[in-house]
């Protein structure tokens, strides 16, 4: 400001001496002086107001061009107001790019979310969404932007809830990729903000949905399957109590008893093993277990199971490969190994054949396998004998003992080690289950050992 004042003086001062200076030189007899001092500071000082506005009207244009990178006047108190608005300019810039960056941040952390994300206007209509939402509704950024969501996701349960206005809780509804095969759930909430505008999310509870309908079969079978033999004894024993019986009909009750006891005890068991398969940790890679040792003692356990359920052995053949070793644990083996030559046992009849086979595959690893001559089974179970509890012939399941649990077990036993499970039948001749190992849990004890049999 002084710079100011001290220029708009000294043009004052310049014009009067001028001023001055022209009449001494070319009126020297005229005797108004003075008055041309004044005329001659007068018109320096609109000299100087053109000057002071043309520096004005520079600045004026350097801010309607946003060229803000250099000032327009250098000096002066223009020049002082250009730096100080182009400096109020860099740092609202700087603001706006932190604000943007962050914006970005937190667009990006939506977008990476497993939750579908949409925001909405008062309106209902789609400003953002991310591509999890993409996926749940079927959205196109370039065609659904603008558009009212209630017009693009036409289910009438989320129809009523939109309707209801009734926020509170979520909806369950089917998602866009949804198929009576492959069904679909999805759990949609809206969560009111601002000035009428919404956030809406939405989650896929596919999985939650099949885990929960997996636990009330679970424990509906369970409880049935208890109940079978509970009811028995529960009437055994009531006859024992009050009807006075021989003592053959005395140990006939008895044996039925036991027998029931042995099955509670066989699905009690069967279950602790799934409860200790799915809570454990992965089996060791350098624990190494004998083939040859871990199959001869199922061979054993068989032979007494046949004898046992047919009142004979079968033709039982073990086909082995010597030296033959497996990374894993050797309870859990044992128990996959024992379920596929027990099953074929129990659902192969008497005088038919069982024959079992341990060997080497040309690219490094090794198979299980268990042929059976049984009835074999139609194609539309094969893809469900897994699952726990799932028979394909219930009464004949539960006539040689099965609890259901068996290929359950070994469907996670395969898992833990890496392996693969396949199965394969044919109605009226028979069936073939086998696991292969990966590579890296087989090894030889001695090159290219020759396969053996082991005598039923």
């Amino acid at each position: 400001m002084l710079i100011r004042l001290l220029s708009f003086a000294l043009f004052q001062g310049v014009g009067a001496l001028l001023a001055a200076i022209f009449m001494r030189v070319f009126a020297p007899l005229h005797s108004g002086a003075v008055v041309s001092s004044l005329v001659g500071a007068l018109g320096a000082t609109y000299f100087w107001l053109l000057w002071d506005l043309s520096r004005g009207l520079r600045v004026m244009r350097w801010l309607r061009s946003d060229q803000t990178r250099e000032v327009a006047v250098q000096s002066g108190l223009w020049g002082e107001f250009s730096n100080r608005i182009r400096r109020l300019l860099r740092n609202n810039e700087r603001a706006v790019q932190q604000r943007d960056e962050r914006l970005q941040e937190f667009l990006a952390a939506m977008q990476a979310s497993p939750n579908g994300v949409v925001l909405l206007d008062k309106d209902f209509r789609i400003e953002w969404f991310n591509e999890s939402a993409a996926l749940h509704f079927g959205l196109d950024a370039r065609r659904d932007m603008e558009q009212h969501f209630a017009n693009l996701v036409r289910d009438p349960s989320f129809a009523a809830y939109v309707a209801a206005k009734d926020f509170e809780n979520d909806v369950l509804m089917p998602g866009r990729a949804n198929t009576v095969s492959l069904p679909v759930r999805l759990s949609v909430h809206v969560h009111p903000y601002g000035e009428g505008r919404s956030l809406l999310l939405s989650r896929d509870v596919t999985a939650v949905e099949q885990a929960e309908a997996m636990r009330r079969d679970f424990v509906a079978n369970v409880s049935h399957e208890i109940r079978t033999p509970l009811t028995v004894l529960g009437g055994f024993v009531e006859t024992l109590q009050t009807l006075s019986l021989n003592e053959s009909e005395r140990a006939r009750y008895l044996d039925l008893m036991a027998q029931q006891a042995s099955r509670m005890q066989s699905l009690v068991s069967d279950l602790l093993t799934l409860s200790r398969l799915e809570g454990s940790p992965l089996p060791s890679a350098h624990e190494w277990v004998d083939v040859s040792l871990l199959v001869d003692q199922c061979r054993q356990e068989a032979g007494e199971l046949s004898r046992v359920l047919w009142g004979q052995t079968h033709s039982l053949s073990f086909e082995i490969q010597s030296g033959l070793s497996l990374a894993g644990s050797a309870a859990e083996l044992h128990s996959a190994f024992f379920n596929l030559i027990g099953n074929a046992v129990r659902y192969t009849p008497a005088g038919k054949s069982i024959r079992v086979v341990a060997s080497a595959t040309p690219e490094g690893g090794a198979l299980f396998a268990v042929h059976d001559q049984g009835m074999g089974i139609a194609q539309e179970h094969i893809g469900r004998l897994t699952e726990r509890f799932y028979r394909v012939d219930r009464s004949r399941s539960r006539d040689t003992g099965g609890t259901g649990l068996g290929l359950a077990i070994v469907k996670h036993v395969v898992q833990r080690h890496g392996a693969e499970l396949s199965i394969s039948s044919t109605p009226g001749e028979g069936s073939r289950f086998q696991i292969m190992f990966p590579a890296h849990r087989v090894q030889f004890q001695a090159a290219h050992a020759p396969a053996h049999a082991l005598a039923a």
